[in-house]
């Protein structure tokens, strides 16, 4: 659960897209007290200057948590390893038995490793090349089709990817609602619809799929 003692909230450094949700959703979801920047906003002064300097679109998102495991802060970047973090240090969303937990982790990893990486080259050959290249943007497409199979076959038997609600489906949901800039029919999986529909009616994924940058009100839980 949140500690209800932390007053300065998690500097969140954000910019639209299916990571930047993820974690804008996993904040909301933890009720935690953050503020949206962007990467214009990292300074040395703020940040350790190595993590500033780095900072960029291309980066985000990452997140400065003021009361970090030591009580000093920390910066850390890679969505898989801020929910990861967040949900360790909140308790919550990520499972205590050891096999619930690795099966988690199976899923976490598949999108960080898989699903998220293919989706994003995915919608760009498809949208954003300025050349359209066929043999690319069907390879890309049938191996998308491939892994919604995975999950389609996942979710026959479940309401999420690994039992309760979890960081796995955080990750993988504002990848999976793109199914239409990836090429893909929803009506050939039934049970990823299901469970899009099930996730995307949460208060607080709509809440942080509502998340804008700059956004400079901070946000209470």
């Amino acid at each position: 659960m949140p500690d209800e003692g932390q007053d300065e909230p998690i500097a969140l450094y954000f910019c639209p897209t299916p990571n930047g949700y993820q974690i804008s959703i996993m904040l909301e979801e933890l009720l935690a007290p953050y503020c949206v920047l962007s990467a214009d906003d990292a300074t040395g002064a703020q940040l350790n200057s190595h993590f500033a300097a780095r900072l960029s679109e291309e980066t985000l998102p990452a997140i400065v948590d003021p009361d970090g495991p030591d009580g000093q802060p920390l910066a850390l970047s890679e969505s898989g390893a801020i929910l990861h973090y967040l949900a360790r240090k909140y308790d919550a969303f990520y499972p205590m038995n050891e096999r619930t937990k690795a099966d988690v982790d199976q899923w976490l990893f598949w999108q960080v490793g898989r699903f998220g990486p293919m989706a994003m080259e995915c919608e760009h050959f498809r949208h954003r090349a300025p050349e359209r290249m066929s043999y690319v943007i069907d390879r890309y497409t049938s191996e998308i089709a491939r892994l919604f199979g995975d999950l389609e076959r996942r979710l026959e038997t479940r309401e999420y990817l690994a039992g309760a609600y979890s960081i796995a489906d955080i990750a993988t949901f504002p990848w999976a609602r793109m199914w239409r800039l990836l090429g893909q029919d929803s009506g050939k999986f039934p049970n990823v619809e299901r469970w899009l529909d099930r996730v995307g009616k949460r208060p607080a994924v709509i809440k942080g799929l509502a998340i804008k940058v700059p956004e400079t009100a901070r946000r209470q839980a």
